[in-house]
């Protein structure tokens, strides 16, 4: 079948619906709906596709009339049925509610109001939980099994999809509501830490909350409740930090804060940062945060140390590297025989920090910093002879993300994540990669899967020797999976033949630093000469700016549009 992905966004939900379309068998293309100015020029290059289907997993664009009346086009709603609206995970967060779903329906005049082709329920996490991480999860789950049935039944011409009047609505709470103002997110810090934490939670990672901190007004993200009130401090008042993270004083306990965003004005404000980078290095007491924001956790079972990373959004600062490489040293150091470095199952790594580079005084000697601090990660784990590496890939990874976990012996993959292993950006990359990616995949894979700039999912990672081995979906389940993993190489007999190929293999290539010289002398040129466009294509990143149009590479369909 030939199947076009029309979207808002080539992100995580729509790779993975891209990956598993591809691997069925089926024509995938794609055509991201924020580079048409109208609708005429969307439809006309729809014509150019000319797909049997039009699937809409991440579509925040209305669909024309004239595409969805020609062409059946399925738009995949993250609500049960009977939900409409923009702010459909919004309201689930905030309302507490027990169950939710994902609907595939048609596009058709009034928004989310189409016959239903396949619906999915799914409970809620018991914790409360972000909304991003709700997306990427149950979400993401529910709605990849939606589009898997939708595309059988479009393969049955004589199928009709079903009018929602006639279906019964699982979740009786769903109906037809407003997108979530500003004012309705809006909390005092006099309020519960629970309730305000949960208002950050339905709009992380985006639009965030408008808030004010110690007389800054800013949008807040990646909240935690923290210890119950042992202070007299002003509700609003920062009371502690730890790392980028701070601490600040609500009605009954701390709130977290991981990020924020000063409104855009004319100073360049407007971008997303660690919150530490936002108020500064004040002397304030260092306090231990809750689970959910420890940037670094090691635990130790038996012969194995287990290194859990958190990057929010995957992104790794130069300040986080540097935390970070002081806990991978001490982990490293401990006597184990195995080391597991892995990523929460909402992140592992993009990289470095595009966000903190653009809001630097300098940004291209940020840049070079934030290379430099990442890769001192990368070269501790390839130069390690006493303990064999694992890298849990528990999330989704790109660029600099991917090549980091290739710095470890052995790599595996949480079932659902994908991967982005290449650079783009205007970037030729580092993080030892041009040493790590051919030694797995072969030169001339790797040189593909650099050029190509295509998403991998774990399935396809095990087979082209990306990963090794490829772990249960549900995050307990890896979790588990990767400590038995672990344990299996800390055996005495296999951790001695491991230890003795990966020695070999160091001995016959050039050390490390060789590797990374000529990848900084590269990087050099793109950060301070800015030859292949860094400067714009960050800064498009940083600022969420539309698409001029969509990458060649994706709309496989457009050679045909050109040649008439």
């Amino acid at each position: 079948m030939n199947i076009l992905l029309l979207v808002s966004a080539f992100n995580g939900l729509s790779q993975r619906a891209w990956c598993m379309l591809r691997a069925r068998g089926h024509e995938v293309t794609v055509e991201l709906a924020p580079a048409y100015d109208s609708p005429d020029a969307l439809t006309a290059m729809i014509h150019a596709a000319a797909p049997d289907l039009i699937l809409c997993p991440f579509l925040k664009h209305r669909v024309p009339a004239q595409v969805w009346q020609k062409w059946p086009t399925v738009i995949i709603h993250p609500g049960p049925v009977g939900d409409r609206g923009p702010s459909s995970l919004d309201y689930a967060i905030m309302d507490r509610e027990r169950q939710w779903g994902v609907t595939a329906l048609s596009a058709v005049e009034e928004m989310d109001a189409g016959p239903v082709w396949a619906s999915r329920i799914f409970p809620m996490p018991d914790e409360p939980v972000a909304k991003a991480e709700l997306y990427n999860g149950p979400v993401a789950d529910a709605a990849l099994s939606c589009i898997a049935e939708v595309v059988d039944k479009a393969a049955d011409p004589q199928y009709q999809p079903m009018s929602q009047e006639t279906m019964s609505r699982p979740v009786a709470s769903a109906s037809t509501r407003p997108q979530l103002r500003r004012a309705d997110r809006v909390f005092e810090w006099t309020r519960s830490a629970a309730e305000i934490v949960r208002r950050v939670h339905a709009a992380d990672s985006a639009p965030g909350v408008r808030s004010e901190i110690e007389g800054t007004t800013v949008q807040v993200y990646d909240a935690a409740v923290g210890e119950p009130r042992t202070h007299s401090a002003t509700p609003g008042t920062i009371v502690g930090r730890s790392g980028d993270a701070i601490a600040v004083a609500a009605g009954d306990a701390d709130v977290w804060i991981g990020q924020v965003k000063r409104p855009l004005d004319a100073h360049g404000n407007g971008i997303k940062l660690p919150a530490g980078y936002v108020f500064g290095d004040d002397v304030i007491p260092e306090l231990e945060p809750p689970a959910e924001l420890r940037e670094t956790v090691y635990d130790r079972d038996g012969d194995v140390g287990i290194l859990t990373l958190r990057a929010y959004n995957g992104a790794m600062s130069t300040r986080a590297c540097h935390r970070m490489k002081t806990a991978l040293d001490e982990a490293l150091a401990d006597d184990t025989r195995v080391l597991v470095v892995r990523g929460t199952e909402r992140f592992f790594s993009n990289g470095i920090h595009l966000n903190v580079i653009a809001a630097a005084p300098d940004p291209a000697l940020e840049a070079w910093e934030n290379i430099n601090a990442i890769n001192a990660l990368c070269k501790a784990l390839v130069s390690c002879t006493d303990k064999l590496t694992i890298a849990g890939f528990t999330a989704n990874a790109g660029a600099g993300g991917v090549m980091f976990g290739l710095s470890c012996d052995v790599v595996v993959v949480r079932d659902g994540v994908v991967l982005n292993p290449y650079y783009d950006m205007g970037l030729y990359g580092s993080e030892l990669h041009t040493y790590t990616l051919p030694r797995r995949v072969g030169h001339a894979t790797a040189a593909r899967l650099l050029t190509e700039k295509l998403p991998v999912d774990a399935t396809e990672a095990a087979a082209i020797g990306l990963a090794d081995a490829v772990g249960p979906r549900e995050p307990e389940s890896f979790a588990s999976w990767l400590t038995g993993m672990a344990q299996s190489y800390a055996d005495p007999h296999w951790h001695g033949q491991a230890l003795d190929a990966k020695l070999k293999v160091l001995s016959g290539t050039h050390p490390p630093a060789y590797y990374e010289a000529a990848e900084l002398s590269e990087m050099a040129k793109d950060f301070f000469d800015d030859r292949s466009g860094f400067a714009a294509a960050r800064s498009g990143f940083v600022h969420k700016m539309a698409p001029a149009e969509t990458p060649p590479r994706l709309a496989r369909h457009r050679w045909n549009f050109a040649n008439g």
